[in-house]
């Protein structure tokens, strides 16, 4: 009876080890954060946006999509020209990226530390879709993953358009920055 009590026991103990690596297969954020910052010999401008939603899994899938319309700007004009005559966000609504960590054997997301990590994929931006590659970091701190991002974007790889009057007011790249703070995502945490 003993031995068969100790075999339940860890059963059980399997069964909720295997729920728990199911569960925190993946992970989400509805509130990670995007910048991006141009300099220009007439004026720099950055923008945040909090409201990016990403899901990363374990095996190294990765999605964002970022709303346009939430970059905050220190001008509110800045946001209007930005929504209005470059983005055009009443047609593109929402950037996209679909990609993956091409490294991800690397990453040990049982255990705290930073991770090198390279992320792979298509990004959407104003309606035009680009390959990237980029360099940067996954941290696991308990249950959850920070990753953080630095890499150019040339607004001309987008059919983003600056009238050649304020070609001195805007960047022809921009350097865009991902700070994002996975939790794990389980079918109770949807609800």
């Amino acid at each position: 009876m003993g031995t068969m009590k100790k075999a339940a026991i860890g059963v059980v103990i399997l069964m909720v080890s295997v729920v728990r690596l199911y569960a925190q297969e993946l992970y989400y954020t509805d509130n990670g954060h995007v910048d991006f910052y141009s300099s220009a010999p007439v004026e720099d401008i950055k923008a945040d946006n909090n409201r990016v939603t990403s899901f990363l899994k374990t095996n190294g899938d990765l999605v964002f999509a970022i709303p346009i319309r939430s970059f905050e700007f220190e001008k509110s004009l800045m946001k209007e020209h930005f929504n209005e005559k470059y983005m055009h966000t009443d047609k593109y609504p929402k950037a996209n990226f679909k990609g993956r960590i091409i490294n991800v054997d690397e990453v040990d997301f049982s255990k705290d530390g930073i991770y090198d990590a390279t992320v792979e994929g298509d990004m959407t931006i104003h309606g035009i879709t680009k390959p990237y590659k980029v360099e940067g970091t996954l941290e696991v701190k308990g249950e959850q993953i920070i990753a953080k991002a630095k890499f150019p974007v040339a607004v001309k790889d987008h059919d983003i358009e600056i009238p050649k009057l304020l070609v001195k007011n805007i960047a022809e790249v921009v350097e865009v920055t991902v700070d994002i703070t996975y939790t794990p995502h389980t079918k109770s945490s949807s609800n």
